[in-house]
């Protein structure tokens, strides 16, 4: 029962960090082009982008099983290149993507809207090309929203529950995760571990929260 319990939480975690660091990556550029870019169809993107907040888990979760199934176009195609999406830990990091984004965008875009036009001037001044001015300068410069987008989706993540059930159902090893087993042990009556998971679930979101807020407090307390 203890390898299980292990077993579990190295998943959820795994899970976790997975889609924190795609999600990093997916949203640095795309927070930048909805604070900068004069695009026509911006509020159609920032719609969609924002839909996880409001929409219901069951919602996203059910509409990817369907693609992720090999009846559905999508499906098919990845089954026929060797790809399997429904019920298995890649598909769970592909809906907890979907799902966690814009836990990860907002933050980033909010800081990046507070940035002065006169560093981008400044930098290109200085002959800097726009990727530098934006890894050099920029980057650190929105150090909280960063790390505030960082762990938002990694807390997020670790908590969701309605995705990860409809996309990976509760396979051992491979689909359960902490929120699963909760779930799981409460329905068998088994209390005790369910507590276990529960309370290992609350104390590391509860340390990593106030890890940000006291991080994000020392930097904000270093600009002024």
């Amino acid at each position: 029962m203890e390898s299980e319990f292990i077993s579990t939480m190295v998943l959820t975690f795994k899970l976790a960090s997975v889609t924190t660091l795609i999600l990093l990556v997916i949203a640095i550029p795309l927070a930048s082009c909805l604070v900068f870019s004069r695009m026509r169809f911006k509020s159609i993107v920032e719609t969609i982008v924002s839909m996880p907040l409001v929409l219901p888990p069951s919602v996203l979760g059910f509409y990817l099983l369907l693609a992720f199934t090999p009846s559905s176009f999508i499906g098919k195609f990845l089954t026929e290149h060797g790809i399997r999406l429904a019920f298995s830990f890649d598909g769970l990091v592909v809906g907890s993507v979907l799902f966690s984004l814009p836990f990860m965008v907002h933050p980033i875009q909010s800081a990046l809207s507070q940035v002065p036009p006169s560093i981008f001037e400044a930098a290109y001044t200085l002959g800097k090309s726009k990727l530098q001015t934006m890894v050099r300068v920029i980057l650190p410069s929105i150090r909280h929203g960063l790390i505030s987008g960082i762990v938002l989706a990694f807390a997020h993540t670790v908590g969701e529950f309605g995705v990860i059930l409809m996309i990976g159902g509760n396979i051992p090893g491979e689909t359960r995760v902490a929120s699963i087993a909760i779930y799981d042990e409460v329905e068998s009556l088994n209390y005790a571990l369910a507590h276990q998971y529960a309370l290992t679930l609350f104390a590391v979101t509860f340390a990593i929260l106030l890890l940000v807020y006291t991080l994000n407090k020392k930097s904000l307390g270093g600009i002024r």
